[in-house]
C-alpha cells in the first residue's frame, strides 16, 4: 500500500481512497501547529494526486482528535509575536474548514474514538461522516475557561438543534456515536469493529458516481443554504452550466441517452453507466 508519512499525519492509498490519518496517538491526535501545517500541505497535494478519488479523514489509535493541543497551540504561542500567532491561527483555519469545506473531491470523516472541541470543525467540514457507536464526543471548552472558538460554535450551530447545541456547550457533557447520529452531527453510527469496512463501502459507492458532477452538486448545496430563492435560482443555472462544461465524460448526455433511447437507465434504482 502506498503511503505518505509526515511527523504528525499519515496518508494510506487504497483503491482510490486516501486514508488521511491524524497520527499523534500519544496526544489523542490533538491538533498542534505542526499537525496543522502538515494537513494543509497534504490537502493541497491530494487535490492533484490521482491516487486520491475520495478522502477519508480519521485518527490513529483510539481517537479521532481531542481538539486543539492546549499546550502547543495555546500556551506555547503566547511567546510569539502577534504576526506569528496570526499565522498559526490562519494555518489551522485554512485546512480545518476553508479548504476542507469546499474540497474538490468527496470527503468522509471517520470518527473512530475521542472527538472533542476543535475536532468538531473538520468533522463538520467534511461532506459526510460516520462514527463508531463507541466514539466519545464532547464540547469541553467550558471546562477550560474558554468558549468554543475556531468556528467550533459555528460547526455545532450548523448541525445541531439550538437546544441540543446549547446543552452540550454549556455543560461540557460527553455523548457517544449513537447520540451524535441521532442529533445529526454525523450521518450514521456503526459498531467500531465494522467502522472501516462500512466507510470503505461508502467511499466505493461515491467513486461509482460521476465525481465532476458530484463535486458541483455538493458545492452548490453548501452555497445555496444561505441564499434567497431568487439568488439560488440564478446561481444554480450558472453552476449547472459550469459543471456541464467541466464534465469531459459528458455524463448528462450519457444519462439522457440511456434513459430516453436505450431504456437502460431507471432513475432512483441505479445510476447511468459511465462506460457507455
Amino acid at each position: 500500500m502506498d503511503r505518505i508519512e509526515r511527523m504528525c499525519v499519515t496518508v494510506e492509498f487504497d483503491d482510490g481512497i486516501a486514508w488521511v490519518i491524524l497520527s499523534r496517538p500519544e496526544k489523542r491526535n490533538a491538533m498542534s501547529p505542526t499537525l496543522n501545517s502538515e494537513m494543509l500541505e497534504i490537502l493541497e497535494d491530494l487535490e492533484l494526486d490521482e491516487r486520491c478519488r475520495v478522502l477519508v479523514l480519521t485518527g490513529a489509535g483510539e481517537s479521532f482528535s481531542a481538539g486543539m493541543d492546549l499546550k502547543e497551540y495555546f500556551r506555547d504561542t503566547e511567546k510569539l509575536s502577534p504576526s506569528e500567532v496570526r499565522r498559526v491561527r490562519q494555518t489551522a483555519y485554512a485546512w480545518q474548514w476553508r479548504k476542507l469545506m469546499h474540497y474538490p473531491k468527496p470527503t468522509i470523516a471517520m470518527v473512530n474514538g475521542w472527538c472533542f472541541g476543535g475536532a468538531f470543525t473538520p468533522l463538520v467540514a467534511c461532506d459526510l461522516s460516520v462514527a463508531a457507536d463507541e466514539a466519545t464526543f464532547g464540547i469541553s471548552e467550558i471546562n477550560w475557561g474558554i468558549i468554543p472558538g475556531g468556528n467550533v460554535t459555528k460547526a455545532v450551530a450548523d448541525k445541531l438543534r439550538p437546544a441540543d447545541a446549547l446543552l452540550y456547550i454549556m455543560t461540557g457533557r460527553t455523548f457517544d456515536g449513537r447520540k451524535a447520529a441521532e442529533m445529526g452531527l454525523v450521518n450514521e453510527s456503526v459498531p467500531l469493529a465494522d467502522l472501516r469496512a462500512h466507510v470503505r463501502a461508502l467511499a466505493m459507492e461515491l467513486m461509482g458516481k460521476n465525481l465532476t458532477v458530484m463535486n458541483g452538486a455538493k458545492i452548490a448545496f453548501k452555497q445555496v443554504r444561505t441564499m434567497s430563492w431568487d439568488a439560488s435560482e440564478d446561481y444554480l443555472i450558472s453552476k449547472a452550466a459550469q459543471v456541464r462544461s467541466q464534465d469531459t465524460s459528458r455524463g448528462r448526455e450519457s444519462g439522457l441517452s440511456q434513459f430516453l433511447d436505450d431504456k437502460s437507465y431507471r432513475p432512483g434504482l441505479e445510476g447511468y453507466s459511465k462506460d457507455d
